[in-house]
């Protein structure tokens, strides 16, 4: 596999810092550019984050003393990268300009944000499950007047845990999907440090979480048609999203209802043998188990389990029959690795392998 030349959009935030230290040694991406805000341009990484770094490993030798591009500075950022990861905070009208000039100046853009990912031409992937949407990227480039250029994004965070367990699910006629997820505060891009009302605290509310976590599963399951991808009509979701007082990982409650009921030896099959193309290929992050399903009743636990298979793997347990669906389950994934910047490398990586980047 080729080297790859790759910049980080968005640099400085909570994400922008994950997708940095998971990047340092990576086999397939080595980071040469960064981009942030206006007040960050010109410094060296390390001056521009001035005491933020918020990841339990130093900041990369190689990249703290990169100096800092404006991200709207697209002409220089694109010169000498074959890509950007894109993690930026703008307002999402500003975002979609802002990737759409990254991909018009035949820079591929690989975006953790969620401006594009309704764009019906953009493909929205979870690499084990949905890596044949990579082929609207065509009529994407077409749209877009490029011949490399385009834009690919990751799901929202929140659904990373659920989808995966019922996704082998699906042969069985998922019907109606129970979610609610229990958000750990870096989702917010925050520390306790940072945001102090956490502590010992729940909020019941993330805006606009609900609706990514019940619409976004529908365009993942979707089909590529004429160029676009057509959304899933089934099944029927309906989510609620609370932040917790935990610095890392997302824990969902499922409850789900089947056409054909299957038994609980049949599921935990299914979970046990699910794996994807990431696996087939033997991706560099692809975790080598992505289910892990625990018998204990206490598990999974997020401080125990969100690092599983570096934190790319998904954690579930407490599969048992319920009283008005038919099964109820834990899962629990990490929303800065899988559910953010390391998802968005491991579709990077499918990508590459399927010759797009």
């Amino acid at each position: 596999m080729k080297k790859y030349n790759v910049g980080v959009v968005g640099a400085t935030g909570m994400v922008g810092q994950r997708f940095i230290s998971l990047l340092e040694n990576h086999p397939w991406f080595h980071v040469t550019k960064l981009a942030a805000s206006p007040r960050s341009a010109g410094k060296t990484y390390t001056e521009a984050l001035g005491g933020r770094w918020s990841m339990s490993t130093p900041v990369p030798a190689d990249v703290a003393d990169l100096v800092l591009y404006d991200a709207a500075n697209v002409e220089e950022m694109v010169k000498d990268i074959d890509f950007v990861f894109c993690a930026v905070d703008m307002k999402k009208d500003e975002i979609r300009a802002l990737e759409e000039r990254y991909a018009k100046a035949e820079c591929p853009v690989i975006s953790n944000n969620s401006a594009h990912r309704f764009t019906p031409d953009v493909p929205m992937m979870i690499p084990e499950i949905n890596p044949e949407h990579a082929a609207v990227i065509e009529a994407q480039r077409q749209r877009l007047g490029t011949k490399r250029g385009f834009i690919a994004v990751k799901s929202n965070c929140s659904l990373q845990s659920y989808v995966p367990a019922l996704d082998p699910l699906k042969e069985f006629g998922v019907q109606e999907v129970l979610a609610c997820t229990y958000q750990a505060i870096s989702g917010a891009g925050k520390t306790f440090e940072t945001w102090p009302e956490m502590v010992d605290n729940v909020i019941p509310y993330i805006g606009g979480e609900e609706e990514k976590s019940e619409k976004e599963p529908m365009k993942i399951w979707g089909k590529v048609e004429n160029g676009k991808i057509i959304n899933a009509s089934s099944p029927s979701i309906t989510t609620q999203c609370i932040r917790v007082p935990v610095t890392d990982g997302h824990l969902a409650a499922v409850f789900v209802r089947f056409d054909k009921k299957p038994t609980k030896e049949e599921i935990l099959k299914k979970w046990q043998e699910f794996s994807g193309e990431p696996q087939r290929l033997e991706l560099p992050s692809a975790p080598k188990q992505f289910l892990t399903y625990f018998e204990e009743d206490n598990m999974p636990q997020t401080r125990l389990h969100r690092d599983l298979e570096k934190g790319m793997g998904v954690s579930i347990g407490r599969l048992r029959e319920d009283t008005q669906y038919d099964y109820k389950f834990i899962c629990l994934s990490h929303n800065t690795i899988r559910g953010a910047a390391g998802g968005a490398i491991l579709m990077a990586e499918m990508l590459a392998a399927q010759k797009y980047l």
